[in-house]
């Protein structure tokens, strides 16, 4: 069965990007069919050569400080890589997260000496935020960052880092106390190499990927390594996850369709008290609810990412709304196939028990669900308090 591609004629596509679509795709289809999972570490760095070699990654960070994110094609390349393999989404995306802090605020030095190496699969980079007892609470945050004399030392331990332990460039985000709370942070560059960054634990999860935990232990860094001024940490954290967020709601929609793709298939080949599967309502039921969480996944990611490219400052609510249904729509999408698959579904290895494992995670990561909830709900009771 070929995947739905109408929905590259909804008018919130130019044709540029259905122009894009189409390549990115042929691309997938010739070089990820055979992706090596043994060892996530060696995909990861080969994956990242490969979509820089193609020249997808220069969609991830701007060529210069005038040209600006297009949303919208970073989307429609996770959805389409997510489709055709988990590994090659959170390749891409990570470079897209890990260096967009220097695309958004970094100084003409910063992006010259590190967005080319990004945008071409050179360097690998990786955007270190949370920790243990602030993950979505990221005022929370301990690890410092002290002022010391033409440098800054940094010192705390930040977990749950993708690409932590294979990144040549991570984002720190660190305490430097000009206010409390959120006002009271700042990010830095730091390089993989720094000897006061050591990798303190690999974290094995249920989708095999590149993750660790991270220690700082007097580790310094020149104060050119500030992005933006002191204090701006939590503004850059929030604005780089205001461009993200709606890109891990098209993962979540390309794992869906996947998943789609296959239970069609399913249904037409499998026969039950002779008779196609896909003869049974049951099943037409689910085929239809599965189809019906996808467009309406799909409509909130792209509205999303269109209002972000015309121009919207901020796209909270609208990313928030995109992340929150995407995930949770894949995530039923996805154990609706495994069931209709029946024992095929949960035998390892088989296309919908990888999407099983792969769609968990998007439910918590780059802010929860529950706490999705919470920005939808304070930006709609701010605009009724008006």
């Amino acid at each position: 069965m070929m995947p739905d591609k109408s929905f590259l004629h909804w008018p919130f596509f130019a044709d540029a990007h259905r122009d894009y679509a189409a390549k990115i795709d042929a691309w997938a289809q010739a070089n990820l069919q055979s992706v090596d999972h043994h060892d996530v570490d060696a995909a990861c760095r080969k994956l990242v050569k490969a979509l820089g070699q193609g020249g997808f990654l220069k969609h991830t960070a701007p060529a210069t400080e005038a040209d600006k994110l297009d949303v919208r094609t970073l989307a429609l390349s996770r959805e389409t890589l997510a489709r055709h393999s988990g590994l090659a989404d959170f390749a891409f995306a990570m470079q897209g997260l890990g260096a967009g802090p220097i695309s958004l605020f970094g100084s003409a030095g910063q992006r010259a000496a590190w967005l080319p190496k990004t945008r071409a699969g050179e360097a690998i980079a990786a955007f270190a935020l949370s920790e243990a007892a602030s993950g979505s609470d990221v005022a929370n945050i301990t690890t410092s960052a002290k002022r010391d004399g033409d440098s800054y030392v940094i010192d705390g331990e930040k977990t749950w880092i993708s690409n932590g332990g294979i990144a040549d460039l991570y984002v720190v985000f660190a305490r430097t106390g000009e206010a409390p709370g959120a006002k009271g942070l700042s990010a830095f560059i730091v390089e993989g190499n720094n000897p006061g960054l050591s990798i303190v634990e690999r974290l094995e999860v249920i989708a095999p990927h590149p993750l660790a935990r991270i220690g700082f232990k007097n580790c310094r860094v020149p104060a050119s390594a500030l992005i933006g001024k002191p204090g701006d940490g939590f503004k850059i954290a929030m604005a780089t996850l205001d461009v993200f967020r709606t890109t891990v709601g098209a993962a979540a929609l390309g794992f869906a369709r996947r998943a789609l793709d296959e239970t069609v298939n399913r249904a037409g080949s499998r026969h039950l008290f002779g008779a196609p599967l896909g003869e049974l309502q049951m099943v037409q039921g689910h085929i239809a609810d599965m189809a019906l969480d996808i467009d309406a996944a799909a409509l909130l990611v792209y509205r999303a990412a269109w209002t972000k490219d015309m121009g919207a400052a901020r796209v909270s609510r609208e990313a928030a709304m995109a992340k929150l249904y995407a995930t949770e729509s894949a995530q039923r999408v996805i154990d609706a196939a495994v069931q209709i698959h029946g024992g095929d579904g949960v035998r390892s290895g088989h296309p919908v028990e990888t999407l099983y494992r792969e769609i968990r995670a998007l439910r918590i990561y780059e802010g929860a669900s529950d706490v999705q909830k919470i920005i939808i709900s304070r930006a709609v009771t701010s605009v009724a308090e008006r």
